[in-house]
């Protein structure tokens, strides 16, 4: 994941910062809890393609 990239893309629910899990190649909001996953190469930046994150895997 390109960090210029992920300095720019942003949740597109809450507009807040998202953090790269490269193990799972999702992007992660802690606020909303959800997990946009990256699919060769490309976040999928919908809610409806994320996932719910549970309070253990944000911290």
């Amino acid at each position: 994941m390109d960090h210029r990239l992920l300095e720019i893309v942003a949740c597109p629910v809450c507009k807040g910062k998202l953090s790269y899990d490269k193990s799972n190649q999702e992007l992660i909001c802690k606020v909303d809890r959800l997990a946009y996953p990256i699919k060769e190469g490309i976040p999928v930046m919908l809610e409806p393609e994320a996932r719910r994150v549970s309070i253990d895997e944000v911290e």
